[in-house]
């Protein structure tokens, strides 16, 4: 009884807070993400005020916060629209993994880590977070805007190749033999391709059978089937993020359009929870040691971000503004990143690795809104000024032009 009482005190003043955390944030119309996480370390080990009866719910409602995050986002598109990014975006989805990859796996060869490491902090590095920035794409109303599906379909391109990347990193990891990794992966490969089949193909009938005229049986419904969907795709070696946006995609016409209605409000709350969730499992005293080399690889791989997101909007026929915009977005990491990190150290092949990892996913899912915010503004000024230094011309010149000007106005 004393530790269920102790329970919902802890897990209500952590909503409460979190509720006026977001307060604060709309009030000054900036993402609520960094304080949620900022959250989490205050609540989390060696912070001020360390949780405990309420951690092992918060982490569940941390898997379901990233789930109802992917649902949520692929409920946006239909499968249709999946196939044709794919195949109009995948160009910037190999550009986006060798410009973001790269410095993970150059640092980790130069600070002596070897080869398996490097595997992993190129992981590390070259994943977006797809549940930060859905969140950023919802709280900036930017979801409508003519550069969000270059954003989505790198996104995307990139949550399903971790479908091949995360069962290739654990066979490294275990050092198992190539039969056994190659068997791991053609697991992973299989169950992705028949989600995707089934989600172009019959995804009609899949809306068909969730499709209800209750909101409580159509929520039950949704829920239930994208939980499911999710837990057997991670059983089977696939990311539930993936499974939970492909079961988004699979649903269409109404049935997206009232499931959305309906799963906004649990999606803020899980989500909120999820970023919280983050933070517990940083500890604060980990993070100096290391913040010099995050600092660096996090310059280096948000330029790059920034570069991947202008390549792709710019091939896609978006005007300079959106370009920026896309740029900006794709800078955050998030749970990818933490999920590659921690298999690294469970195996145990570098201590330093899952500090520089925290550190480095830290510093820029903190910084992905605000470069979300800010990049296109601050590169359109510096362009402005940029192009009014150039058309400086000489004194006499000016004189000529205001001859010009004035005989013109007469």
């Amino acid at each position: 009884m004393h530790s269920s009482a102790v329970f919902l005190i802890e897990f209500g003043c952590l909503i409460l807070g979190l509720g006026l955390l977001g307060r604060f944030a709309g009030r000054f119309r900036f993402s609520p993400i960094p304080l949620y996480l900022l959250a989490g370390l205050a609540f989390g080990e060696g912070g001020l005020l360390p949780l405990g009866a309420s951690e092992d719910f918060v982490a569940v409602g941390a898997e379901i916060g990233v789930i109802l995050l992917l649902l949520m986002l692929g409920l946006e598109y239909t499968a249709t629209d999946l196939v044709s990014h794919l195949r109009t975006h995948y160009p910037a989805g190999l550009l986006d993994a060798v410009l973001n990859a790269l410095p993970g796996a150059v640092l980790a060869l130069l600070l002596g880590w070897g080869p398996v490491a490097a595997v992993v902090l190129a992981g590390v590095t070259w994943v977006s977070s797809s549940g930060v920035i859905a969140k950023i794409l919802g709280d900036l109303g930017r979801l409508g805007n003519r550069e969000t599906p270059a954003i989505l379909s790198i996104l995307v391109l990139e949550d399903l190749s971790m479908a091949v990347y995360l069962p290739i990193v654990t066979a490294l990891l275990a050092g198992v033999g190539l039969a056994a990794g190659g068997v791991t992966l053609a697991i992973a490969v299989g169950v992705l391709t028949l989600v995707l089949v089934l989600a172009v193909r019959f995804g009609r009938l899949v809306s068909r059978f969730v499709s209800s005229d209750d909101p409580e049986k159509l929520l039950l419904v949704v829920l239930g089937v994208t939980l499911v969907v999710a837990g057997v795709a991670q059983q089977l070696q696939v990311s539930a993020a993936v499974g939970a946006f492909l079961v988004g995609i699979a649903l269409s016409g109404e049935v997206a359009e009232g499931a959305t209605t309906l799963l906004a409000p649990l999606r803020d709350l899980f989500a909120a929870v999820f970023f919280v969730f983050f933070g517990l499992h940083t500890d604060p005293a980990s993070i100096p040691p290391v913040l010099l080399p995050a600092l660096a690889l996090a310059a280096v791989t948000t330029a790059t971000k920034i570069a991947t997101g202008y390549w792709a909007a710019r091939r896609a026929g978006i005007g300079p503004r959106g370009r920026w915009r896309a740029g900006g977005t794709l800078v955050a990491r998030g749970e990818f990143s933490i999920v590659i990190a921690g298999l690294a150290v469970t195996s145990g092949i570098e201590p330093s690795l899952g500090p520089l990892a925290t550190a480095y996913v830290l510093i820029l899912v903190l910084l992905g809104p605000l470069t979300a915010r800010w990049t296109e503004p601050l590169a359109t000024r510096l362009t402005a000024r940029s192009h009014l230094r150039r058309t400086t011309v000489s004194p006499g010149a000016h004189e000529a032009l205001g001859d010009q000007d004035t005989v013109g106005r007469t």
